[in-house]
């Protein structure tokens, strides 16, 4: 794979709105053309009967059951609440639509 050069970088760096200066960009040219480098690596040793993860480690849920418990009513909630509307809260709006 060819290196990464610095108008590359420069491109990337535009497209992601950060604004880098030349020694940053030098720089960075290296260390991205590394990285690519070493994920090329990677996928050249990939095997076939090994099936893509997104963790090397099976995941486990650790969240609690949804089990019902004693709350506040909804008038309750609405209590100290300075507008309500249809037994929601009511907020200002802040977008306009268009």
């Amino acid at each position: 794979m060819p290196e990464l050069s610095r108008a590359e970088v420069a491109h990337v760096a535009m497209l992601a709105r950060i604004q880098l200066s030349d020694a940053e960009l030098d720089k960075l040219a290296g260390q991205l053309d590394q990285i690519v480098g070493f994920v090329a690596t990677v996928g050249e040793i990939a095997a076939d009967d090994i099936p893509p993860m997104s963790h090397p480690l099976p995941l486990v849920n650790v969240s609690r059951p949804d089990v019902v418990r004693p709350s506040l009513s909804s008038a309750d909630a609405l209590a100290a609440a300075p507008d309500a509307q249809a037994g929601r809260f009511a907020v200002p709006r802040i977008l306009d639509e268009e």
